[in-house]
């Protein structure tokens, strides 16, 4: 995974509460067993009809967001199915921060999980965020170190973060990363209660 340290981008607003993960990506697409490929799927009930054409009104279907990479949304953000494909599918897409008041706990820890920053806001904050990022090229700024929000133009919010996920998202480690990094000290238990060599 990409450490995320201090990052700036463009956001997409969809102001929207309780977009559940069959809304980010439907089931029909989860017969990949990779996790690469999903995102062009993402959101596709909304991006697309049911003839496959792009709907106009849909503001990822809006050429001056399709570089997005933080997306601001409403309260419950991932709620529903706990399927680990929606994430996969918001970072494959090219989202690497998701600002929220609140997330389905499930999806949140999928989320940070595989490298996605979920910040949680208050509503006043975000709906601050959609305001502003309904023109297009609105950019912020995280500080995951301070854990920071800024914006160009004076908005500074500050999100509080669990210091585990913290320290996984600032070093861009996953779970494996992390006991891959204690080799040494399994191999030398394994030899103590086992008496033979570690492999």
């Amino acid at each position: 995974m990409e450490p995320i340290n201090q990052f700036t981008g463009v956001v997409c607003p969809i102001n929207r509460a309780n977009i559940d993960t069959d809304q980010i990506i439907p089931k029909q697409f989860l017969k990949r067993i990779e996790r690469q490929g999903f995102g062009q799927f993402v959101f596709y009930n909304w991006r697309f009809d049911d003839d496959g054409n792009k709907r106009e009104d849909f503001i990822l279907n809006d050429p001056k967001f399709a570089d997005a990479e933080i997306l601001v949304a409403g309260e419950n953000f991932g709620c529903g199915s706990s399927r680990e494909h929606a994430p996969w599918a918001l970072l494959d897409y090219g989202f690497r921060i998701i600002i929220a008041p609140s997330y389905a706990d499930i999806f949140y820890n999928n989320s940070v999980k595989n490298g996605i920053l979920a910040v949680k806001l208050t509503d006043e904050e975000v709906k601050t965020l959609l305001g502003r990022a309904s023109v297009p090229g609105f950019k912020l700024h995280i500080n995951l170190e301070e854990q920071s929000v800024t914006d160009d133009s004076g908005f500074t919010a500050y999100f509080d973060i669990d210091p585990y996920w913290k320290k996984m998202l600032l070093n861009g480690w996953d779970e494996i990363s992390v006991t891959l990094s204690a080799e040494e000290r399994i191999r030398q238990f394994e030899e103590k209660v086992y008496g033979k060599q570690y492999s």
